[in-house]
């Protein structure tokens, strides 16, 4: 396998895209679990070639899986997919340092600020989130940032 000397991005662009659609599609497959309604969003990090975590919008642990109140509106203690990705790879033994998440949906600027801290050096997403605040704060954190076109 040839990896740039960064070992973020495949020297091959061909195959980091091919690469890049099959764990968009992992993360897709876990937006499916998320219990909201109003947005299913999915989550993994990938480092050195290997997931090392994965997540999706939800409640925290312990709570109901109801995620809007009774207007339809999200309720303001769900989790977000990558704030859940990145709290997993925290409680193991490895850590998120030079990886790559892709996310179904851009960040917020909240999670965003979470990426930066993380180490995570790049991102892959497919939908555009309503402000794009937090995808300027990951390329002035110096994150290369890929929006995936619909297949």
């Amino acid at each position: 396998m040839s990896i740039a000397q960064d070992s973020i991005v495949h020297a091959d662009p061909v195959k980091q895209e091919r690469y890049d659609r099959a764990y968009m599609k992992m993360a897709l497959e876990w937006a499916k679990l998320s219990h909201c309604t109003r947005k299913k969003v999915g989550a993994l990090i990938v480092k050195e070639g290997m997931i090392i975590s994965d997540g999706y919008n939800g409640t925290p642990t312990g709570f109901s899986n109801d995620c809007e109140d009774a207007a339809g509106l999200t309720l303001w203690y769900v989790l977000h997919a990558e704030a859940n990705a990145i709290l997993k790879v925290a409680r193991s033994t490895n850590n998120a340092r030079g990886a790559s998440l892709y996310l179904t949906h851009s960040p917020c600027k909240e999670c965003s600020k979470l990426i930066l801290q993380a180490g995570i050096k790049r991102l892959v997403y497919l939908d555009a989130y309503k402000d794009p605040a937090g995808l300027d704060l990951l390329r002035r954190g110096g994150l290369l940032v890929t929006q995936l076109q619909p297949e």
